[in-house]
């Protein structure tokens, strides 16, 4: 048996990872030490510490550790072992989106441009990332078009050039009418553009001018001329400020009662570029939160600026710019803007963390908080999970699941089951024996298909139906709010009620929020329910058929829609099945008129 005190004194005085379990074995927080020794033991002491650290510390059962030669490899696999293990203790950086670059591949002989949503070390050159994804195809558009470099996926060499060379879109490389040298010089200017170095640019595309210009070929002057003033008004789009930095990323913070918003500006020479924001449940530690966020967010990024300017100090920030700084070999710096134009774009950054997280989370958040004010629940409903029960006379017993994340319904978390120990039409046995079920998947493995436990469970029914639950949930000494959905003569959704049949009232918004959620869950269950009622009649008429095997079937199905098409269709139609000859369709026919 594992014994804390006594392991505590093992730890040794070297850096490293510590990796907390709780009960179930389920990996609950993952931190990285200076001093393994130090650090751990800190958790067991008598000091002042946050409620977040103080419920995970009581869910402790068990840790290890993992010692590492210095901090910077600590650091790392401290951000891997997140990443892989995704601990309910630690910010976790999870984001479906991926954002687009612009991609030049400077080892090719006669480089394309073109956008990409997969970064790689693959010593091509990339730009961004583009929050808007238009305005990277825009940029991209608008460089072959003064540039005129060549469109084609695949460079080869052609007899005659297409279309885009004769509508002055390409140089056509593909049969020799521009050098190699004379391509790359147009790929060298594409790169100073994209980088935000137009001033330079312009002085060279001046100098080209006034050369032409001497030499009386006024067109070419003409064509450099206006590729000039349309580069000048891309870059006036793009400026945004006169901080005189070569690349910066500026991070914002802010936060309300349930969620964290954190805003990332990529600014390139003075240039936006592109924006990106990431979602956080709040805890009571916004430092650990942004501290956090910065390791996971650079540790394995590609494109890593000169400065990373912050809201606020964070924790190993000399560790981390050393990593970064020899992973880029070039120095990086992580600021805390005190004054000036840099701390003007921190605030920029926060404003428009504020905007975005109250656009994105205004509704979830108010039926989240109305719900566990309502309720009077101790924490907030961030996952609720309703069941219902359909059968039909005792006979194909089901139940459906449905589940809200953040005041959203998820369809991806439902979940259909089939009734396994109960064996007459008894709906609150068959609550109970559903979700004593769907708990043990979480409380076995938290990772799991299921994911995490529910905040609040919904019963389609009353206190019958909450009481069958209820045993389930402490099955498992879990404390998870009950109640039930109660309907009217109509069918409709009434109220909620709770464990001592008190009535809740409820406004109107979440009183339709709670009829989604019912109605969800009864489509849930009644069509698994028509499913396998469908399956059954299906299999035992035509599968007891000699000659007619799941293929046939399946076509006959395809064909005829349904048992009763079959039914109505003549010998000579069904004979038209492949595989089945005249007299096999006969014998089909004769089986489903008996």
């Amino acid at each position: 048996m594992f014994n804390i005190k006594e392991e505590l004194k093992k730890l040794p005085a070297k850096p490293g990872v510590y990796i907390m379990h709780d009960k179930y074995d389920n990996i609950i927080y993952v931190g990285k030490a200076v001093v393994l020794k130090n650090r751990v033991r800190q958790y067991f002491m008598k000091n002042n510490k946050t409620v977040r650290i103080q419920k995970m510390v009581s869910l402790i059962d068990h840790f290890e550790y993992i010692v590492t030669d210095n901090e910077s490899e600590a650091l790392i696999l401290e951000c891997n072992l997140i990443k892989k293990n995704m601990p309910k203790f630690n910010v976790l950086l999870k984001d479906d989106k991926t954002y687009p670059y612009i991609k030049i591949d400077i080892n090719s002989k006669y480089p394309n441009i073109f956008v990409t949503r997969s970064l790689k070390n693959d010593g091509a050159k990339y730009f961004g990332p583009y929050a808007n994804p238009s305005a990277a195809k825009e940029m991209v558009n608008f460089i072959r078009e003064r540039f005129q470099i060549r469109q084609c996926k695949k460079f080869k060499n052609e007899t005659r050039a297409c279309l885009n060379y004769h509508i002055k879109k390409c140089l056509a490389p593909c049969v020799g009418l521009v050098t190699e040298t004379e391509y790359k010089k147009q790929i060298d200017q594409i790169i100073l553009l994209l980088e935000g170095k137009t001033e330079k640019i312009i002085n060279q595309l001046n100098n080209e001018i006034k050369e032409l210009a001497e030499k009386q070929e006024y067109e070419k002057a003409a064509i450099l001329r206006d590729k000039k003033a349309a580069i000048e008004r891309v870059s006036e789009k793009q400026k945004v400020s006169n901080i005189n930095e070569k690349s910066i990323d500026v991070i914002g913070y802010y936060e309300n009662e349930l969620y964290i918003c954190i805003e990332v500006f990529f600014v390139r020479n003075s240039k936006m570029i592109g924006r990106e924001h990431f979602f956080f449940e709040n805890t009571d530690d916004k430092k650990s939160i942004l501290s956090q966020f910065v390791k996971q967010y650079y540790i394995n990024k590609l494109d890593i600026p000169c400065k990373i300017m912050v809201a606020y100090d964070i924790e190993d920030t000399e560790i981390l710019e050393e990593l970064l700084s020899d992973k880029t070999k070039k120095k990086v710096e992580i600021k805390v803007p005190k004054k000036g134009e840099k701390l003007r774009f921190i605030e920029m950054a926060n404003n428009n963390a504020k905007i975005t997280l109250e656009n994105k989370a205004k509704e979830k958040t108010d039926i989240v908080l109305s719900l566990k004010s309502f309720l009077n629940l101790s924490k907030m409903p961030k996952k609720i999970e309703c069941f219902d029960i359909s059968n039909i006379a005792g006979n194909y017993m089901v139940a459906g699941m449905c589940v809200a994340q953040d005041g959203v319904i998820n369809n991806k978390l439902a979940r259909r089951f089939k009734i396994k120990t109960v064996f007459t039409q008894d709906d609150p046995r068959c609550l109970e024996e559903v979700v004593t079920r769907r708990l043990k998947h979480s409380v076995e493995n938290k990772n799991g298909a299921f994911g995490a436990l529910p905040d609040l469970i919904l019963a389609d029914g009353g206190i019958t139906q909450i009481r069958a639950i209820e045993r389930a949930v402490k099955k498992y000494d879990l404390e998870i709010p009950v109640f039930g959905m109660v309907k009217d003569d109509k069918h409709s959704t009434k109220c909620l009620i709770n464990d001592k049949k008190d009535v809740i009232d409820l406004n109107e918004n979440i009183m339709n929020f709670i009829t989604r959620m019912q109605d969800e869950v009864h489509r849930i269950a009644i069509e698994y329910n028509r499913k396998l009622r469908d399956k059954d009649i299906n299999k035992s008429v035509l599968d007891n058929i000699k000659g007619v095997g799941e293929k046939k079937k399946q076509e006959l199905l395809k064909k005829f829609g349904s048992i009763e098409g079959i039914k109505k269709a003549d010998v000579e139609e069904i004979s038209s099945i492949k595989g089945i000859n005249i007299d096999l369709a006969r014998i089909i026919k004769e089986k489903l008129d008996e």
